[in-house]
């Protein structure tokens, strides 16, 4: 439910010499996504980032794949950041923190996030996992997927994986799921709260 009426909602477009690409969410979404970013397994993620975090997500992204897909991952999860601290606004109400959990089959991911204003990121995830899932996505993106978003949305992350299991399609997505989950709870207006959840007035 929006705030007083008013739509948690942004649009960003980016474009350099790389990319080009526009990013629109609504944080008092459904969990609707349109994701093109010609990297399949990427989109998949994207989609499921929307799905378990309510926010609607729509990405448009045209790259220079023929290069790799570095570019494009990194300048969406850019996009994506810079499109969640719009759609945050002032923070009046808003719970602030959010943690979870999450068990994908063999996988347990979890992800913490505060919505401080102050960027920060930690992550644990393991090593010497296979280095490309699908045709054109490197599992060393994730980090810096994360962190971007976490830069550039001006959140404080943690996101550790605490069994990690066989498999890197599953270690990955736990990771998104997990933090799906964590900004529902932190983006979430809480009743009791009128203005800006913190001591110093500001976020």
């Amino acid at each position: 439910m929006a705030r007083n009426g008013t739509a948690r909602t942004a649009r960003v477009e980016r474009e350099t010499s790389e990319t080009k690409l526009v990013v629109e969410l609504d944080l008092d979404g459904t969990g609707t996504s349109s994701i093109s970013t010609g990297v399949g397994f990427y989109d998949h993620m994207l989609t499921a980032l929307s799905k378990h975090s309510g926010i609607d997500l729509t990405v448009r992204a045209d790259g220079d794949l023929h290069i790799d897909a570095h570019h494009t991952v990194e300048d969406v999860a850019i996009a994506l950041g810079q499109a969640f601290a719009e759609a945050l606004g002032d923070k009046k109400g808003i719970t602030r923190y959010g943690d979870a959990t999450i068990p994908m089959d063999e996988v347990l991911a979890q992800a913490a996030v505060d919505l401080s204003g102050r960027p920060y990121f930690v992550h644990a995830e393991p090593e010497n996992m296979t280095p490309v899932i699908g045709p054109d996505y490197p599992t060393s993106l994730t980090r810096h997927v994360l962190e971007s978003f976490a830069f550039h949305a001006r959140v404080s992350l943690h996101v550790r994986v605490l069994h990690a299991g066989r498999d890197a399609h599953h270690i990955v997505e736990a990771q998104f799921k997990a933090l799906a989950r964590a900004l529902r709870a932190a983006v979430a207006l809480d009743p009791r709260v009128t203005d800006v959840p913190s001591t110093k007035g500001a976020l």
